[in-house]
């Protein structure tokens, strides 16, 4: 039987941990969860999450950082919508397991 493991590098591990850590985080998780929906502005995501300007402002640059989020500008206004199909399927998948009954 052949071994396929290979140990994972340090660039790697940092890039899934950080992963983790923004799904580890309630505000983000939100965030991400409405832009799975529909691109929203800042503005957007604010309304309708009840959040501080500055709240979102931080947490979306922290999203765009990991690349989990991508933004387009129209105007004066930025845009934001998911960068990473990948990271919004565990996303769903973690929330049907944690609602499956």
């Amino acid at each position: 039987m052949t071994n396929h493991y290979a140990d994972l590098d340090k660039e790697t591990l940092f890039i899934v941990s950080q992963t983790f850590k923004a799904l580890g985080d309630p505000t983000r998780i939100r965030i991400l969860h409405l832009l799975a929906a529909k691109e929203c502005s800042v503005g957007e995501i604010v309304e309708q999450l009840a959040l501080g300007q500055s709240t979102v402002s931080h947490q979306l640059r922290f999203l765009k950082n990991l690349r989990l989020v991508k933004s387009r500008r129209v105007g004066t206004s930025m845009f934001y919508s998911p960068e990473d199909e990948h990271v919004l399927e565990i996303l769903e998948k973690t929330i049907q397991h944690s609602i499956h009954d």
